[in-house]
Order: structure tokens, then C-alpha cells, then sequence
């Protein structure tokens, strides 16, 4: 079989098509995996920081020490099972990025990120403003953990 050069343009840049797919796919798949866990880990924190708010600082250090421990655990496990590694200099940029801007980790990954980031946003502005005290953690613990735990879950769908 012989291919003209035309032929064969076309049929790299649907290598390519196919390669960016997979990657997304790659990304979506771990980065889901990650929210998952961070959104339990948020919840927990908010659950056990309403309970016990004179330990909130403990609370939060160990929540996200927890975060980042996991985090890299779950992105080794990834390299393992499929041989590649799962985050690059984007990735780790985007990581220490998104404990300042928290939507960033959109710019790079896709709308995914940056729909469930301003959704996050929005609830919490709403809360902000119009719940108060201590009803405020709980607030938090549905909107920021829950927000992450269904927005990593709708990501499997993608």
C-alpha cells in the first residue's frame, strides 16, 4: 500500500487527533480520582473542624498534608499501572498553583476544571454572604468537599 503525501499528512494528524485523546483521557481520569479524594478529605476537615473549631489549624494542616501525601501516592500508582508518567512540569505548576488560584489547573486541563471551579466559586460567595457562624463550616463541607467529590465524578463521564 502506498501513500501519497496528503494521505499520509492526514493520517498523522490522526495519530495525533488519537494520542491527544488518549492523553485528556489520562488526565481527566487521575485529576478525577485526585478531586475525589481531596473532596472527602475537604469535607471531613469541615465536618471535624465544625465539631472541634479550636483545633481548626491542626485540622487543616493535616487535611491538606493528607491532600498532597495521597496526591502523589495516587500519581505513582498511575506510573505503575501504566507505565508513564502521569504528571509533567504543567502539572506540578498547576498543582502549587491551585492552592492560590484555584482555577488555574483550567487553563491548561480543559473546560472540566474550570466550569466545577467557578461552580465551586459561585456556592461559596453564596455562603459568604448569606450563611453565617458556625453553620458556615457545613456550608463549606457540601459545597467545597461535595463539590469536588461530584465534580471528580463527573469527569469519569468526559
Amino acid at each position: 500500500m502506498k501513500l501519497d503525501s496528503a494521505e499520509a499528512r492526514k493520517a498523522l494528524a490522526d495519530i495525533d487527533d488519537v494520542v491527544h485523546r488518549v492523553r485528556q483521557s489520562r488526565i481527566y481520569d487521575l485529576a478525577s480520582r485526585i478531586m475525589i479524594m481531596w473532596g472527602v478529605l475537604v469535607f471531613a476537615g469541615n465536618l471535624v473542624t465544625w465539631l472541634s473549631p479550636r483545633n481548626s489549624a491542626t485540622i487543616w494542616i493535616a487535611v491538606n498534608t493528607l491532600g498532597v501525601v495521597g496526591t502523589v501516592a495516587l500519581s505513582i500508582l498511575d506510573m505503575r499501572r501504566t507505565g508513564m508518567p502521569s504528571f509533567d512540569l504543567r502539572v506540578v505548576a498547576a498543582f502549587v498553583l491551585y492552592f492560590a488560584f484555584g482555577l488555574l489547573a483550567g487553563l491548561w486541563f480543559g473546560r472540566a476544571f474550570v466550569i466545577i471551579g467557578l461552580a465551586i466559586t459561585v456556592l461559596t460567595l453564596i455562603g459568604y454572604f448569606f450563611v453565617f457562624g458556625m453553620a458556615f463550616v457545613l456550608w463549606m463541607a457540601v459545597v467545597n468537599g461535595g463539590g469536588l467529590i461530584v465534580g471528580g465524578l463527573a469527569m469519569r463521564r468526559d
